[in-house]
């Protein structure tokens, strides 16, 4: 018996050692441009930049394959903030893509849901729990808002509702942005 134990002790410390020099040997670096660009980025996988997700379309403007103005979630401060990182002159939001809107989150009319699991199928985050033929609910702090949900609900029970602003999320107004005249946000 303890031969059996120093022998699988044995193996265990030759099958780390192999696995440890093989995490080093093989490591695959990733370009550090499209991570600083994918930081950016939203994250609400919503695609109406045209491309399949946030990383996707990170990784076509590092190529310069994709322009910088093509998230209307990110809106304008992702567009100045990927002008910055990239330097390259700042552009309008491209209206192919939409417009840019506050932050929402969906919520659905439970006692309306029939359960036909079409929204947790288009969600892209799964941020949707539910079964086959009962109420679903959405995951608050999961939810991107990227409206995916909305157009498959055959009985139309997925509201968009606007956010909220929290301690956790609030943050000053850019003074840039404010009239000092009259206060109010241009």
């Amino acid at each position: 018996m303890f031969t059996a134990i120093i022998a699988i002790a044995l193996l265990a410390l030759i099958f780390g050692l192999l696995l440890g020099f093989a995490s080093i040997y093989f490591k695959v670096e990733g370009d550090p441009i499209v991570e600083q660009i994918d930081k950016l980025l939203p994250q609400t996988q919503c695609g109406q930049c045209s491309f399949a997700g946030c990383r996707p379309y990170a990784e076509a403007m590092a190529n310069g394959e994709a322009d910088i103005n093509r998230c209307p979630p990110g809106g304008e401060a992702t567009i100045q903030a990927l002008s910055n990182l990239l330097e390259v002159e700042i552009k309008p939001l491209d209206d192919e893509c939409g417009e840019e809107k506050p932050k929402t989150l969906a919520v659905i009319d439970e006692d309306r849901c029939i359960g036909c699991t079409l929204c947790i199928q288009a969600c892209p985050v799964d941020a949707i729990l539910g079964a086959a033929k009962h109420m679903h609910t959405v995951f608050a702090d999961e939810c991107t808002g990227c409206e995916l949900c909305v157009e498959p609900c055959p009985v139309d029970c997925i509201d968009m509702v606007e956010t909220q602003a929290k301690p956790n999320t609030w943050r000053w107004p850019d003074p840039s942005r404010i009239d000092l005249q009259s206060g109010a946000k241009s």
